[in-house]
């Protein structure tokens, strides 16, 4: 599958480092300073042109998410053509800094069904949840 960049102003493409890997590496396009259990939104530069049925995430690297530096991974909706950002937290007590360039994330692209949602009447099973079942 070719998915269509939009230029906002990268300086790096995303690009997998394996051909069969899931996540392309994306950049960030400027230098940030994360302090400890904060949440930054690091623009990469760029958009893409999905089409309908499917949907981007930016996810975290396994090499960051080990010390504590984790993306979030709202959807990136196949309608959605402004600038995609990373939304980095620093879930550690230290101060980590990234620089213009650097390895933020990876870009994963999937399918997603389309669901319809109607409130028809259904068989109740229960509301208790969270071990309900009795395991």
């Amino acid at each position: 599958m070719h998915i269509k960049l939009i230029n906002y102003g990268y300086k790096k493409a995303p690009l997998r480092a394996h051909y069969n890997d899931a996540g392309a590496d994306v950049h960030s396009t400027h230098d940030y300073l994360i302090k400890p259990h904060e949440t930054v939104k690091i623009p990469l530069g760029f958009g893409v042109k999905l089409p309908d049925g499917f949907a981007a995430y930016v996810f975290p690297r396994s090499g960051l998410a080990s010390k504590g530096i984790i993306c979030e991974i709202p959807p990136i909706d196949s309608g959605y053509t402004g600038e995609i950002h990373a939304i980095v937290h620093n879930g550690s007590d230290s101060e980590y800094q990234i620089y213009e360039g650097d390895r933020i994330g990876q870009i994963v692209i999937t399918p997603v069904i389309l669901a319809e949602f109607s409130d028809e009447e259904f068989e109740e099973r229960g509301a208790t949840g969270f071990g309900a079942s009795g395991k």
